[in-house]
């Protein structure tokens, strides 16, 4: 076996953002098993308590990061703690299914604010940090970021959003060594939907609405995306940037 120096995030300091479920508690116990001391953020503290029992090297954070100065908060954690970051996962995020007669200021603003503002500000906060690591940030989008998403465009805007920042900050931080991707999962078995409000059946609706229209015949399950989270944010990659991975099962494709 190798030994924890062995491991590609040894020594490594992590933020993981929404991990307390699905893509976000992959990931933290993905990075913390490949040597990453992770600070795991999300506004559920027993949620979040359990991705924290799952592996020593997860410490948790229980904070809404769109509160005012939460960027700062998170980041001066992780690094008063350990003395360093070299990984921003900008994971959280809403969903609302809202189609136009339905639009909402209220919801317009909340999904922007999760998806777009508090991601922008965790990455300023971080970035001296990131500097001096030559770190990397991973943001999560979506598959319908860069497809059309009926009945619910201003999720699939914001996502296009975080896909633009990612080419855009790329192409700015390369030359001082910061890279910048993404990864683009499609529908994948978390409690996101449900979070949104909807009702299980109608959950279930979707979700087999869905699973027939991938190609691989499945949904994803959030093991699946941490995997690429983690390969995209991999220290030895240095020369990948600025590039929106999606897994998806090739839905893209249709």
């Amino acid at each position: 076996m190798p030994s924890t120096t062995d491991l590609p995030f040894s020594d490594r300091v992590a933020i993981v953002t929404g991990a307390g479920s699905g893509i976000g508690r992959a990931t933290a116990v993905a990075l913390a098993t490949s040597g990453a001391r992770v600070l795991g953020v999300g506004r559920r503290k027993e949620a979040l308590e359990q991705t924290a029992r799952a592996h020593s090297g997860i410490v948790i954070l229980p904070m809404d990061i769109c509160a005012e100065g939460a960027a700062e908060q998170v980041v001066g954690e992780a690094v008063d703690r350990w003395g360093r970051l070299d990984l921003l996962v900008n994971n959280a995020g809403i969903t609302a299914v809202m189609p136009l007669a339905e639009t909402d200021r209220s919801v317009i603003t909340m999904l922007f604010e999760l998806n777009v503002t508090a991601p922008s500000l965790l990455a300023h906060a971080a970035l001296p940090h990131l500097l001096e690591s030559s770190g990397s940030i991973v943001n999560v989008s979506s598959t319908y970021g860069h497809r059309p998403l009926a009945g619910g465009a201003h999720y699939a805007a914001t996502k296009s959003a975080v896909e633009q920042l990612t080419r855009s900050w790329a192409l700015e931080l390369a030359p001082a060594g910061v890279r910048v991707n993404a990864v683009a999962p499609g529908p994948t078995t978390t409690d996101v939907l449900a979070a949104a409000g909807l009702p299980d059946d109608t959950v279930d609706e979707m979700y087999t609405y869905e699973r027939e229209r991938i190609p691989t015949g499945r949904l994803g399950d959030p093991g699946d995306v941490a995997e690429w989270i983690l390969r995209i944010a991999d220290p030895r990659g240095t020369h990948v940037t600025g590039q929106v991975l999606t897994v998806d099962g090739g839905l893209e494709l249709i």
